[in-house]
C-alpha cells in the first residue's frame, strides 16, 4: 500500500443501544474538513470518480454497504481498497488518481474533503495526471 494512503480506524463506543462512531480534527483526519458529500442509490456495475485532485485531500467512508476504491499511481500500479464499515475511512492525499466501483445494493459513500468544491482543482485526464 502506498504509505501516503492509509486506512483510518475511527473510535467506536458500544453499549446495549448500539454503536456510535465519531470523527474529529486533528485526532482522526489529518486536515480540517471543508466539505462533506455523499453518494447513494448507486448502480452496481458503474464507476464513480476517475480523477485526482491537485490540492485536495479526502477521506472516503462506506456508511452503508460496500465498494472498492481503486487507486492508480503514476507508474500504472494499482491498489484496491475494499470499504465496508462506517468505522473505517480511507485517507487519499492530493495528486492520487482514484475511482470507486463494485457497489453493493445499499452502498452509501461519505466523502470528507480538505477544501470546498473548485472545478479547477480536478485532474480529469489520466494522461495529464501521469505527466503532472
Amino acid at each position: 500500500m502506498n504509505l501516503e494512503n492509509r486506512l483510518i480506524e475511527f473510535p467506536q463506543i458500544t453499549d446495549n443501544r448500539g454503536n456510535l462512531t465519531f470523527i474529529q480534527y486533528p485526532n482522526q483526519v489529518p486536515f480540517e474538513i471543508q466539505r462533506v458529500f455523499w453518494t447513494f442509490n448507486l448502480v452496481t456495475n458503474t464507476k464513480r470518480g476517475g480523477h485526482a485532485y491537485m490540492s485536495q485531500d479526502e477521506v472516503i467512508i462506506a456508511m452503508s454497504g460496500s465498494f472498492e476504491v481503486i487507486l492508480t499511481n503514476r507508474d500504472n500500479s494499482i491498489m484496491k481498497v475494499f470499504l465496508n464499515s462506517p468505522k473505517r475511512g480511507l485517507y487519499i492525499p492530493a495528486r492520487q488518481w482514484r475511482h470507486v466501483e463494485n457497489f453493493s445494493n445499499n452502498a452509501v459513500s461519505l466523502h470528507l474533503s480538505s477544501s470546498q468544491y473548485d472545478s479547477r482543482d480536478y485532474i480529469r485526464d489520466f494522461d495529464l495526471y501521469i505527466q503532472s
